[in-house]
């Protein structure tokens, strides 16, 4: 998405539903959401991953950790990420499973794109964008076309 006017937003029909920044930075939290949301997606990228590396990878200035909630229980995450190129990388994003399937995705991805174009501080963005895989929710990409997202590459995987 190169500008905000391309976002098409879906908001959340449950006012019990809200996404909240993580401003205490903990890297168990990052770590931990990551093992959740993407157990039933395989991601394995940061698997292996020591204790050492998720505190450095959470402690980066260029992150930022937010959280969605319904009824006060956690219900996913995204993490924004400033790229070298002025431009914001939803580097990841997802529900824990017991909320799939209760229309929270696309309200959480249209927070995602909003605080990725209102980045505070330093240049404005270029661009707000997110790698998708066939390691993620079957509907993922569906999800970021309807919000305005369109495709840029795609690769095959070895």
């Amino acid at each position: 998405m190169q500008s905000p006017e391309q976002l098409r937003p879906k908001r959340c029909a449950h006012a019990r539903f809200e996404v909240r920044e993580q401003t205490e930075r903990d890297w168990r939290f990052n770590r931990d959401l990551y093992f959740r949301v993407g157990e039933q997606w395989e991601w394995v990228d940061k698997r292996p991953w020591t204790a050492e590396q998720w505190k450095q990878y959470a402690a980066a200035p260029e992150l930022q950790t937010f959280a969605a909630y319904y009824d006060n229980t956690l219900a996913g995450y995204y993490e924004l990420r400033r790229d070298t190129e002025h431009g914001i990388e939803i580097a990841y994003f997802g529900l824990l499973p017991e909320f799939i399937g209760r229309g929270f995705g696309g309200a959480l991805l249209t927070s995602a794109i909003e605080e990725g174009w209102s980045r505070r501080g330093g240049i404005a963005p270029t661009r707000v964008w997110v790698h998708t895989c066939n390691r993620d929710h079957p509907q993922a990409l569906a999800n970021y076309q309807a919000r305005g997202m369109v495709v840029y590459k795609v690769e095959a995987s070895v």
